[in-house]
């Protein structure tokens, strides 16, 4: 092999490596992703004092599974026809809807993940509430800082967005942990 080959070959890997990367970023950064990122750190902070990690960890994906659900019905009823004024066909309005709202169902995996590991009793469960809740905060926190940078925000600016992003979430989910 050429030593030019092997700088194409290498340069393959990051290229795809950043455009996954990209694609979930994009996932996540979504009205979806964000609501479910606050809807599951809150389901976390409020079932964390009733029952214990398993039981918390089936109230999320259920109450997520359902509020997705929820978010595809009304996405389908409501988007029917086409800019043209012609009938959407209902598979292909499902499938939109299910591929818009996906960062709903993203937002819970590393919480469940963390949650999990307690259910299987490889670390505490306290631990592994801890770990859950300061997912959903540093995922806020990630979303502002790359918000930020892609706006061609200094690293001030990027701290800045990252710390009003975060301080906005904590204060909705603490909100919503008092209705709860």
């Amino acid at each position: 092999m050429h030593e030019n080959q092997r700088e194409t070959v290498s340069a393959a890997g990051p290229r795809r490596s950043t455009r996954l990367t990209r694609l979930l970023f994009n996932a996540y950064n979504t009205e979806h992703a964000v609501y479910g990122i606050v809807l599951v750190t809150t389901l976390v902070a409020v079932g964390w004092h009733f029952d214990t990690d398993g039981e918390v960890l089936l109230f999320i994906v259920g109450t997520v599974g359902v509020f997705w659900l929820t978010h595809v019905y009304a996405a389908v009823v409501a988007s029917r026809n086409s800019a043209e004024g012609r009938a959407v066909p209902i598979g292909r309005a499902i499938g939109r809807a299910a591929l818009h709202s996906i960062g709903m169902l993203l937002a819970m995996l590393l919480p469940s993940v963390a949650l999990a590991t307690a259910t299987f009793g490889w670390v505490d469960e306290y631990v592994a509430y801890y770990i859950a809740l300061w997912i959903g905060v540093v995922t806020l926190a990630v979303i502002g800082w790359v918000n930020s940078e892609r706006n061609h925000g200094t690293w001030p600016m990027r701290l800045l967005s990252a710390l009003i992003t975060t301080a906005f979430g904590g204060a909705v989910i603490w909100l919503s942990s008092l209705v709860h």
